[in-house]
């Protein structure tokens, strides 16, 4: 198995290897849920998470992901959700400890309001790579548990990186506050606005790399029926993918600009139609941004990550399209307003059929003795009482 970082293992689990003449086998993805069943189940669990003052959300969670798997079907067969939901909520439980201690800290010790986020950061690595175990190892199919095999200090690793904003804030800070230091206002603001834009280009420039790094640990330790994914995409393509959604972004900006043009122009130069107008401006700007750029960077991401996940025997494929995105995200979001947040559940039901019947699998040999020969030894059926205790699912 080819190495792709330093934080994957390079070992490749028994039995992966497969004979190149062994006949690949395509597997559809379908999914067959529907609006007005799932509406029953969200319905129930919007109730409960209310009067049980959101202690219900694990188990409203945990009925929602068992509905949506059960009715995704990989081939013929459906996936399988096995999570245990009072695991979930001590994960719960956990997460609402933290919220309560930054709260009673930050009113009683203002001081101190660092430390609990401090906490956190140093054990999300931990908690994230616990969800990613727990959701893998409770998902199944054709009586196959999954598993997550990415190790601790992998996790550690790719997340590292993101304490270099925290290194840039403090360096521009002390840079600002040393070269401001006897300066006029208007100076000072200057070097403040140069110090900030640079950190924010670094930022920009980073972010790829960032992404590229979690991505590679997250697709390279699913395991199924012991063969381990791998990410093949190169940093090249997630650099590729962050100038275009950056392009997009400047297209939507022009496109406000270029509507801001054309109203002022009719609407006369007057200080009453630019009161008027900002506001227009502001509304159609929160609309195009969410319904242009998230439904690309959303069809881009998911092509890219699950189009070139693969292993020895398995491969997936993702042809998931802008355009049909984009107007069905336009369509649930009049839908919801119309109905005062009731098409909510139908929605959800849309963009997941939209986005996992975009997708297929492709396996090579014959399914049905590769995975009878898997089931003997599959670490995923047991799995780690670690991860297993956290039970947190951030999803995936």
């Amino acid at each position: 198995m080819a190495q792709h970082s330093e934080f994957e293992a390079t070992e490749v689990l028994p039995d992966s290897r497969l004979p190149s003449s062994e006949p690949a086998h395509p597997l559809d993805i379908r999914f067959t849920g529907s609006g007005s069943e799932y509406f029953r189940i969200w319905i129930v669990n919007l109730l409960l998470t209310l009067v049980t003052l959101t202690l219900y959300w694990p188990f409203a969670r945990a009925r929602r992901l068992a509905y949506f798997q059960n009715n995704t079907l990989v081939g013929r067969d459906p996936l399988g959700f096995h999570g245990d939901p009072w695991k979930m909520f001590r994960g719960y439980l956990l997460m609402l400890l933290f919220g309560v201690s930054y709260w009673a800290v930050s009113n009683f010790a203002p001081a101190f309001a660092w430390l609990p986020l401090l906490l956190l950061a140093v054990l999300w690595p931990a908690l994230w790579r616990a969800s990613l175990q727990f959701r893998l190892r409770n998902t199944s199919w054709r009586g196959v548990r999954m598993s997550f095999e990415g190790d601790l200090k992998g996790a550690y690793l790719c997340m590292l990186p993101f304490f270099i904003p925290v290194v840039l804030v403090g360096f521009v800070i002390g840079f600002a506050a040393s070269a401001t230091q006897g300066a006029d206002e208007g100076a000072a603001g200057a070097v403040f606005a140069a110090a900030t834009g640079l950190m924010v280009l670094a930022m920009a420039a980073l972010s790829p790399w960032l992404l590229a790094r979690i991505k590679r640990y997250q697709h390279g330790g699913y395991v199924f029926a012991q063969q381990r994914t791998r990410l093949d995409a190169g940093l090249g393509a997630f650099y590729g993918f962050s100038f275009r959604v950056m392009g997009v972004s400047l297209l939507c900006s022009a496109l406000l600009a270029g509507v801001g043009v054309i109203v002022a122009a009719v609407m006369g130069a007057s200080s009453g139609a630019a009161v008027i107008m900002l506001p227009f401006l502001l509304a159609l700007a929160y609309l195009v941004f969410p319904l242009v750029l998230m439904p690309y960077i959303t069809s881009r991401l998911q092509n890219l990550l699950w189009g070139q996940t693969r292993s020895r025997r398995i491969r997936f494929d993702s042809q998931l399209r802008f355009v049909p995105l984009m107007l069905l995200t336009a369509k649930n979001w009049l839908l919801i307003a119309f109905t005062l947040g009731l098409y909510w559940p139908f929605a959800k039901v849309n963009t997941a059929r939209l986005r996992l019947e975009a997708m297929g699998v492709s396996v090579q040999g014959d399914v049905n003795a590769w995975l009878a020969k898997a089931q003997g030894g599959d670490k995923g059926i047991l799995g780690d009482a670690a991860g297993d205790f956290f039970g947190i699912d951030m999803g995936l």
